[in-house]
């Protein structure tokens, strides 16, 4: 069982069908109308019908075996590298804030592309410009450090 087509067919009907017994506990109908369970009920429904008719093409077409797609050299390096930063942003935000692992983690990416000081200061202005946009302008709480940032 190689074939990434049924791989990927069977993640889908997994993740659908997890959505579709979710939006089951939702109200399908509300006082004025559609209730909140209407939408997903019938997107899921609809992604299990889709899921269902890709896993069937894929026995059916020619096989693409997960070797074929997987990266290889520097691009999984390149994608191991941005797993890893993503992590290490996850790890360490309670303690530092937002801003502190949005530099830390964006100059780890952007040292394969730039110079240290360049992808410093692009991670800095990126991270302070998501800052200023989403805590200060649109008032949604991130984690910060014992200085507010």
């Amino acid at each position: 069982m190689r074939n990434a087509g049924v791989w990927v067919g069977l993640v889908l009907l997994l993740f659908s069908g997890t959505m579709f017994f979710s939006s089951l506990s939702l109200e399908y109908r509300g006082s004025i109308g559609p209730g909140p369970g209407l939408f997903p009920l019938w997107l899921s429904g609809l992604l299990i019908l889709l899921s269902v008719l890709y896993i069937i093409e894929s026995f059916i077409k020619k096989e693409v075996e997960v070797s074929d797609i997987l990266p290889k050299g520097k691009a999984l390096r390149r994608v191991l590298l941005f797993v890893g930063s993503f992590l290490f942003f996850l790890l360490i935000v309670p303690f530092t804030g937002f801003c502190v692992a949005g530099i830390a983690m964006l100059s780890l990416m952007f040292m394969q592309a730039y110079k240290w000081y360049v992808g410093m200061a692009i991670s800095t202005v990126v991270t302070l410009v998501f800052f200023v946009v989403f805590a200060v302008l649109l008032k949604i709480p991130l984690p910060v450090n014992s200085f507010g940032w």
